[in-house]
């Protein structure tokens, strides 16, 4: 059993995503983040990051106490190694997967992310900041676009690589950018979303949350943190 801390983000979604597509027995539990419940004590002991997803693997394979792991990219490296799945073994293909899979941590996640908040979310629109994190986003979608050339998933073969970057795609109308201008990346996009598992991890997010918004008094929570 997996016990997967949850809400329906794009970081949230790799994992339902590998969940789904492994077959792992899990279960949900909703983090609320527009209400604050990232702060709950009894999460910061999984994930002192104050950000989901964090899971506990109740039967870890040293048979020891249940392990909490946080940040998604560790968490679909730890259940690839868990299950034997979509992480290869061998030194080279394993980081080929590897290096796209933190090329998506390091990079399309965090910039889209930014893209996100200052064209969606910030209270005063910014055209330097608006220009910058679209442009760098659709340079990413540039470098995506030309590592899928003859491919049918980024590393060769489907992989956690894939799970992590498709739900950063998914918004792309709101990243201010046009799949018809990415032909490899739109190609491999339709074909993820046509995967049953993907369809069942979003299918899930409408369950736990039918309806996604981001009020007032959200953004007060979810931007401009301090250590206090």
């Amino acid at each position: 059993m997996i016990e997967l801390y949850y809400w329906t983000t794009p970081n949230g979604h790799k994992v339902t995503i590998f969940l789904e597509e492994a077959g792992l027995d899990y279960k949900i539990f909703p983090v609320n983040i527009s209400k604050g419940e990232q702060f709950n004590p009894d999460f910061l002991k999984i994930a002192p990051n104050n950000r989901i997803p964090a899971i506990r693997d109740m039967a870890p394979a040293d048979g020891g106490e249940p392990l909490g792991i946080f940040e998604s990219g560790a968490i679909l490296e730890y259940l690839a190694d868990k299950t034997g799945k979509f992480l290869p073994k061998e030194p080279r293909p394993r980081f080929n997967v590897l290096q796209w899979l933190y090329w998506q941590m390091g990079g399309l996640g965090p910039m889209a992310g930014q893209n996100h908040h200052f064209v969606q979310y910030a209270p005063e629109r910014i055209p330097y900041a608006m220009e910058r994190y679209v442009k760098e986003t659709n340079r990413l979608y540039g470098v995506l676009n030309k590592q899928l050339e003859g491919k049918e998933y980024i590393a060769g073969a489907y992989s956690i690589a894939d799970m992590a970057s498709y739900p950063w795609v998914v918004p792309y109308e709101r990243q201010q950018q046009k799949l018809e201008d990415f032909p490899n990346l739109k190609a491999w996009f339709e074909r993820m979303a046509a995967r049953p598992a993907v369809q069942r991890a979003y299918a899930k997010a409408k369950e736990v949350n039918g309806t996604p918004t981001v009020s007032e008094d959200a953004k007060k929570i979810l931007f401009g943190q301090t250590a206090r």
